[in-house]
């Protein structure tokens, strides 16, 4: 079966729809190829708990404006919580300003903020040399180093100052938020710790990046953990998420519309990922490559700009890391100094 799409088109900027009790469906604007992101309003009682909060822009700032006063938005009432599914900036960006503005608490897993605090941390700091060997290691040229050099420590850029101190989620406890239970399931892979959100009284899933209706989520391997195999992580959460959650729910997505047909798109984003492997698989048994030679077994398009490179490059990584962790290739560093993968026979 294909999805479904009940609520139909999304709201415009600085507007909103109910699509479901005491549910909003919010969308706002992103400065990046992937151009908007939904927020989701939960009626609290005395106010609105969000759930995250777009990217800091001066756009972001605008949009918040007509938001809090739209009638068919959030209508002039207060914020009473800021809940983060996870901690990248489109999603985390403006909840120091909300946060701050209506002195009300942040609600975030640990590693999502923790992380958060930490890549803010490198605003202004020199590129590390580890990250540096990390991209040599995986084929990047001179002209590719020197470009991430000069736009290391970007992500702070766009993400207000966090609060100092934060409310825990835990993996599933139940919170109650206004008239309903909302139990938190965490999920792996894409994020550190990514909180998903789930009713079952009304059958809703806020699910944020980890499910969404016509992308993939990027699941990469980064310099600060070089050996890491997010790929195995990422496949889990799906297999969790299918065991726990109902196929009947409305799922609420981060990017794209909210649809129904929550297990045939985990389906999907499985038999994607494995399709992967098995390309990559193929495409090193003729000869050893770097990671940048295995673009082309992952990706349908050319992989151009510093933005595209360093996406597909942790992204290919996460899937020879995973090879590597089950024994399927072996990986030589070469006299350059970059990483050479090749099946194991």
């Amino acid at each position: 079966m294909g999805l479904s799409y009940p609520c139909g088109e999304a709201p415009e900027n600085g507007h909103g729809r109910e699509i479901a009790p005491g549910v909003r469906w919010l969308r706002m604007h992103l400065p990046w190829a992937l151009a908007h992101i939904n927020l989701y309003a939960i009626d609290d009682g005395e106010g609105w708990a969000i759930v995250d909060t777009g990217a800091q822009t001066r756009e972001a700032l605008a949009g918040w404006t007509r938001l809090l006063a739209a009638p068919d938005a959030l209508a002039g009432r207060r914020l009473t919580r800021v809940f983060c599914t996870h901690m990248h900036p489109d999603h985390v960006g403006m909840a120091g300003w909300l946060t701050r503005r209506f002195d009300v608490r942040l609600w975030m897993t640990r590693l999502e903020y923790l992380t958060c605090r930490s890549l803010v941390a490198d605003t202004g700091r020199e590129a590390p040399d580890d990250a540096i060997r990390f991209y040599r290691h995986a084929g990047w040229n001179d002209e590719a180093i020197e470009t991430y050099r000069v736009r290391f420590g970007g992500f702070g850029r766009v993400v207000h100052a966090l609060p100092d101190s934060y409310r825990r989620l835990h993996e599933g406890e139940v919170i109650r938020i206004g008239a309903h239970d909302w139990r938190v399931i965490v999920g792996n892979g894409h994020s550190p710790e990514h909180a998903c959100l789930l009713c079952d009284e009304l059958k809703v899933l806020v699910s944020g990046d980890q499910v969404l209706p016509r992308i993939s989520s990027n699941v990469s391997v980064f310099p600060t953990e070089p050996d890491a195999d997010p790929l195995a992580d990422w496949i889990a959460s799906i297999a969790k998420l299918r065991s726990s959650v109902g196929d009947e729910v409305l799922v609420l997505p981060s990017h794209g519309e909210p649809f129904r047909g929550l297990h045939a798109r985990l389906d999907r984003l499985a038999g994607g990922h494995a399709k992967s492997l098995d390309r990559l698989r193929r495409s090193l048994g003729d000869e050893p490559k770097r990671a940048i030679d295995c673009f082309g077994a992952l990706f349908a398009r050319a992989i151009e700009g510093p933005e595209l490179l360093g996406m597909a490059t942790g992204e290919t990584l996460a899937h020879l890391n995973h090879l590597l962790a089950r024994g399927e290739i072996g990986r030589e560093t070469g006299a350059d100094g970059v990483w050479r993968y090749h099946r194991v026979a």
